[in-house]
Protein backbone atom coordinates (compact mmCIF):
# COMPACT_ATOMS: atom_id res chain seq x y z
CA UNK A 1 0.00 0.00 0.00
CA UNK A 2 1.37 3.70 -0.63
CA UNK A 3 1.50 6.12 2.12
CA UNK A 4 -1.92 7.60 1.41
CA UNK A 5 -3.47 4.53 2.02
CA UNK A 6 -1.84 3.31 5.01
CA UNK A 7 -2.72 7.09 5.86
CA UNK A 8 -6.37 6.65 5.68
CA UNK A 9 -6.45 3.35 6.54
CA UNK A 10 -4.77 4.56 10.57
CA UNK A 11 -6.92 7.78 10.54
CA UNK A 12 -10.21 6.48 10.18
CA UNK A 13 -9.32 3.69 12.70
CA UNK A 14 -7.26 6.21 15.31
CA UNK A 15 -8.33 6.91 18.45
CA UNK A 16 -7.35 10.69 19.22
CA UNK A 17 -6.13 10.55 22.88
CA UNK A 18 -5.61 13.03 24.89
CA UNK A 19 -4.93 10.99 28.77
CA UNK A 20 -2.49 13.52 29.68
CA UNK A 21 -2.43 14.75 32.92
CA UNK A 22 -2.33 18.71 32.15
CA UNK A 23 -5.87 17.49 29.84
CA UNK A 24 -8.33 20.91 30.04
CA UNK A 25 -11.69 21.58 28.77
CA UNK A 26 -9.55 23.46 25.48
CA UNK A 27 -7.68 20.64 24.63
CA UNK A 28 -10.78 18.47 24.64
CA UNK A 29 -12.06 21.22 22.48
CA UNK A 30 -8.81 21.50 19.95
CA UNK A 31 -8.98 17.31 20.29
CA UNK A 32 -12.60 16.64 18.93
CA UNK A 33 -11.87 19.68 16.57
CA UNK A 34 -8.88 17.44 15.00
CA UNK A 35 -11.43 14.23 15.28
CA UNK A 36 -13.93 15.99 12.96
CA UNK A 37 -11.39 16.92 9.82
CA UNK A 38 -13.28 16.14 6.77
CA UNK A 39 -10.27 13.79 5.62
CA UNK A 40 -11.08 11.44 8.51
CA UNK A 41 -12.93 11.30 10.48
CA UNK A 42 -11.57 9.47 13.06
CA UNK A 43 -12.96 6.68 14.83
CA UNK A 44 -13.10 7.71 18.41
CA UNK A 45 -11.23 10.31 21.05
CA UNK A 46 -10.64 8.92 24.29
CA UNK A 47 -10.39 11.02 26.61
CA UNK A 48 -10.53 10.94 30.72
CA UNK A 49 -14.10 10.66 32.46
CA UNK A 50 -14.29 13.67 33.79
CA UNK A 51 -14.47 15.19 29.73
CA UNK A 52 -16.61 12.69 28.53
CA UNK A 53 -19.49 15.14 28.75
CA UNK A 54 -17.69 18.15 27.26
CA UNK A 55 -16.53 15.63 24.33
CA UNK A 56 -20.06 14.35 23.83
CA UNK A 57 -21.45 17.97 23.22
CA UNK A 58 -18.30 18.69 20.54
CA UNK A 59 -19.14 16.00 18.32
CA UNK A 60 -22.65 15.49 18.84
CA UNK A 61 -24.28 14.14 15.13
CA UNK A 62 -21.55 13.14 14.09
CA UNK A 63 -20.17 9.44 13.72
CA UNK A 64 -17.24 9.70 16.25
CA UNK A 65 -17.56 8.04 18.57
CA UNK A 66 -16.10 8.80 22.78
CA UNK A 67 -14.16 6.38 24.56
CA UNK A 68 -13.04 6.65 28.10
CA UNK A 69 -11.16 4.69 30.84
CA UNK A 70 -11.62 2.87 33.41
CA UNK A 71 -9.08 1.02 36.97
CA UNK A 72 -6.39 3.30 34.67
CA UNK A 73 -3.55 3.20 34.60
CA UNK A 74 -3.11 1.09 37.58
CA UNK A 75 -4.97 -1.60 36.71
CA UNK A 76 -6.11 -1.97 40.44
CA UNK A 77 -8.68 -4.99 41.84
CA UNK A 78 -11.26 -3.39 43.66
CA UNK A 79 -14.22 -4.88 41.24
CA UNK A 80 -17.00 -2.38 42.74
CA UNK A 81 -14.96 0.14 42.51
CA UNK A 82 -14.82 -0.26 38.79
CA UNK A 83 -18.42 -0.93 38.28
CA UNK A 84 -19.45 1.95 39.73
CA UNK A 85 -16.92 3.72 37.42
CA UNK A 86 -18.10 2.30 34.34
CA UNK A 87 -22.03 2.96 34.82
CA UNK A 88 -21.02 6.64 35.75
CA UNK A 89 -19.11 6.62 32.51
CA UNK A 90 -21.51 5.21 30.77
CA UNK A 91 -24.35 7.52 32.24
CA UNK A 92 -22.14 10.80 31.18
CA UNK A 93 -22.21 9.59 27.18
CA UNK A 94 -19.20 7.38 27.11
CA UNK A 95 -19.91 4.86 24.07
CA UNK A 96 -16.73 2.86 24.38
CA UNK A 97 -15.23 1.97 28.28
CA UNK A 98 -11.24 1.05 28.16
CA UNK A 99 -10.34 -1.17 30.59
CA UNK A 100 -7.41 -1.73 32.56
CA UNK A 101 -7.16 -5.54 33.33
CA UNK A 102 -5.84 -6.26 36.66
CA UNK A 103 -2.38 -7.59 35.35
CA UNK A 104 -0.99 -7.61 38.57
CA UNK A 105 -3.16 -10.51 39.50
CA UNK A 106 -2.17 -12.40 36.56
CA UNK A 107 1.79 -11.68 37.04
CA UNK A 108 0.84 -13.31 40.53
CA UNK A 109 -0.91 -16.26 39.02
CA UNK A 110 -4.28 -15.39 40.05
CA UNK A 111 -6.61 -14.83 36.99
CA UNK A 112 -9.76 -14.70 38.44
CA UNK A 113 -9.96 -11.55 39.92
CA UNK A 114 -8.73 -10.29 36.01
CA UNK A 115 -11.72 -12.60 34.95
CA UNK A 116 -14.16 -11.49 37.76
CA UNK A 117 -13.85 -7.85 36.59
CA UNK A 118 -14.20 -7.98 32.72
CA UNK A 119 -17.52 -10.02 33.18
CA UNK A 120 -18.49 -7.21 35.89
CA UNK A 121 -17.96 -4.71 33.41
CA UNK A 122 -19.30 -6.56 30.65
CA UNK A 123 -22.97 -6.41 32.03
CA UNK A 124 -22.87 -3.14 32.14
CA UNK A 125 -21.73 -2.14 28.74
CA UNK A 126 -24.53 -2.96 26.14
CA UNK A 127 -24.34 -4.66 22.78
CA UNK A 128 -24.36 -0.85 21.20
CA UNK A 129 -21.35 0.39 23.12
CA UNK A 130 -17.84 -1.70 23.06
CA UNK A 131 -15.58 -2.87 25.97
CA UNK A 132 -11.89 -2.85 25.10
CA UNK A 133 -9.63 -4.53 27.49
CA UNK A 134 -6.01 -2.98 28.32
CA UNK A 135 -3.93 -5.85 28.72
CA UNK A 136 -0.81 -4.20 29.58
CA UNK A 137 1.90 -6.08 27.73
CA UNK A 138 4.38 -3.91 28.31
CA UNK A 139 4.18 -5.07 32.07
CA UNK A 140 3.34 -8.88 31.43
CA UNK A 141 6.44 -9.26 29.14
CA UNK A 142 6.27 -13.11 29.40
CA UNK A 143 4.48 -14.01 25.90
CA UNK A 144 2.50 -16.61 27.76
CA UNK A 145 1.11 -13.98 30.20
CA UNK A 146 0.04 -11.79 27.46
CA UNK A 147 -1.67 -15.25 25.35
CA UNK A 148 -3.04 -15.80 28.66
CA UNK A 149 -4.29 -12.66 29.45
CA UNK A 150 -6.07 -12.49 25.77
CA UNK A 151 -7.67 -15.53 26.16
CA UNK A 152 -9.54 -14.30 29.31
CA UNK A 153 -10.59 -10.97 27.79
CA UNK A 154 -11.86 -12.30 24.95
CA UNK A 155 -13.84 -15.06 27.06
CA UNK A 156 -15.34 -12.98 29.30
CA UNK A 157 -16.69 -10.47 26.53
CA UNK A 158 -14.13 -8.11 25.47
CA UNK A 159 -14.80 -6.33 22.13
CA UNK A 160 -11.40 -5.42 21.89
CA UNK A 161 -8.13 -6.12 23.48
CA UNK A 162 -5.65 -3.32 23.51
CA UNK A 163 -2.28 -3.60 23.94
CA UNK A 164 -1.03 -0.79 26.56
CA UNK A 165 -1.94 2.47 28.57
CA UNK A 166 0.64 4.53 27.45
CA UNK A 167 1.68 5.17 30.68
CA UNK A 168 4.66 2.72 31.01
CA UNK A 169 8.35 2.08 29.74
CA UNK A 170 6.95 -0.32 27.53
CA UNK A 171 4.03 0.40 25.35
CA UNK A 172 2.84 -1.46 22.00
CA UNK A 173 4.96 -3.68 20.30
CA UNK A 174 4.48 -5.72 17.54
CA UNK A 175 5.65 -8.80 19.57
CA UNK A 176 2.61 -8.74 21.45
CA UNK A 177 0.34 -7.41 18.69
CA UNK A 178 0.89 -10.39 16.97
CA UNK A 179 0.48 -12.70 19.85
CA UNK A 180 -2.87 -10.48 20.53
CA UNK A 181 -3.92 -11.61 16.63
CA UNK A 182 -3.45 -14.95 17.11
CA UNK A 183 -5.26 -15.73 19.89
CA UNK A 184 -8.25 -13.79 18.20
CA UNK A 185 -8.33 -15.87 15.22
CA UNK A 186 -7.85 -19.16 17.29
CA UNK A 187 -10.93 -17.63 19.61
CA UNK A 188 -13.31 -17.54 16.66
CA UNK A 189 -15.39 -14.28 17.86
CA UNK A 190 -15.53 -11.07 16.27
CA UNK A 191 -13.03 -9.42 18.56
CA UNK A 192 -10.56 -6.54 17.77
CA UNK A 193 -7.18 -5.40 18.13
CA UNK A 194 -5.92 -2.13 19.41
CA UNK A 195 -2.35 -1.11 19.37
CA UNK A 196 -1.73 1.81 22.01
CA UNK A 197 0.99 4.00 23.31
CA UNK A 198 4.18 4.69 21.52
CA UNK A 199 2.62 4.93 17.86
CA UNK A 200 3.75 7.81 16.14
CA UNK A 201 5.25 7.45 12.51
CA UNK A 202 3.68 6.08 9.49
CA UNK A 203 6.08 3.48 10.08
CA UNK A 204 4.74 2.34 13.21
CA UNK A 205 1.49 2.40 11.58
CA UNK A 206 1.79 0.28 8.52
CA UNK A 207 3.59 -2.41 11.22
CA UNK A 208 0.68 -2.52 13.13
CA UNK A 209 -1.75 -3.05 9.92
CA UNK A 210 0.54 -4.90 8.21
CA UNK A 211 0.53 -7.80 10.93
CA UNK A 212 -3.56 -7.51 10.76
CA UNK A 213 -3.71 -7.90 7.43
CA UNK A 214 -1.33 -10.88 7.35
CA UNK A 215 -2.54 -13.18 10.23
CA UNK A 216 -6.06 -11.94 9.60
CA UNK A 217 -6.63 -11.44 6.42
CA UNK A 218 -6.61 -8.09 4.10
CA UNK A 219 -9.77 -6.56 4.24
CA UNK A 220 -10.61 -7.28 8.46
CA UNK A 221 -9.12 -4.68 9.65
CA UNK A 222 -11.84 -1.70 9.57
CA UNK A 223 -12.68 0.67 12.63
CA UNK A 224 -15.12 -2.13 14.04
CA UNK A 225 -12.49 -4.58 14.40
CA UNK A 226 -8.80 -2.40 14.45
CA UNK A 227 -8.17 0.76 16.43
CA UNK A 228 -4.88 2.85 16.87
CA UNK A 229 -4.81 4.49 19.98
CA UNK A 230 -2.58 7.43 19.51
CA UNK A 231 -2.22 11.23 20.06
CA UNK A 232 1.13 11.94 18.28
CA UNK A 233 0.29 10.56 15.24
CA UNK A 234 -2.58 12.63 13.83
CA UNK A 235 -0.35 15.33 11.99
CA UNK A 236 1.91 12.38 10.45
CA UNK A 237 -1.04 11.17 9.22
CA UNK A 238 -2.42 14.16 7.12
CA UNK A 239 1.07 14.95 6.50
CA UNK A 240 1.24 11.46 4.36
CA UNK A 241 -2.51 12.60 3.14
CA UNK A 242 -1.37 15.63 1.98
CA UNK A 243 2.15 14.47 0.36
CA UNK A 244 4.26 16.40 2.75
CA UNK A 245 7.83 15.13 3.56
CA UNK A 246 8.51 13.42 6.34
CA UNK A 247 5.34 11.49 7.25
CA UNK A 248 6.54 8.17 6.22
CA UNK A 249 9.52 8.56 8.72
CA UNK A 250 11.32 5.57 10.20
CA UNK A 251 9.41 3.66 13.26
CA UNK A 252 10.68 2.90 16.50
CA UNK A 253 10.64 -0.75 15.81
Amino acid sequence: MSDAEIAVRALRSLDLTDLTDTCSDQAIDALCKKALDPRGPVAAVCVWPQFVKRAQDNLKGSSVRIATVVNFPAGGEDVSRVADDTQEALSDGANEIDLVLPYGALRRGDPAVAREMVEAVREMVDQERLLKVILETGELKDPKLIETASRIAIDAGADFIKTSTGKTPVSASPEAAEIMLNAIKASGKPVGLKPSGGIRTLADARIYLDLADRIMGEGWATPRTFRIGASSVYDTLIAALEGRDGAAASGAY
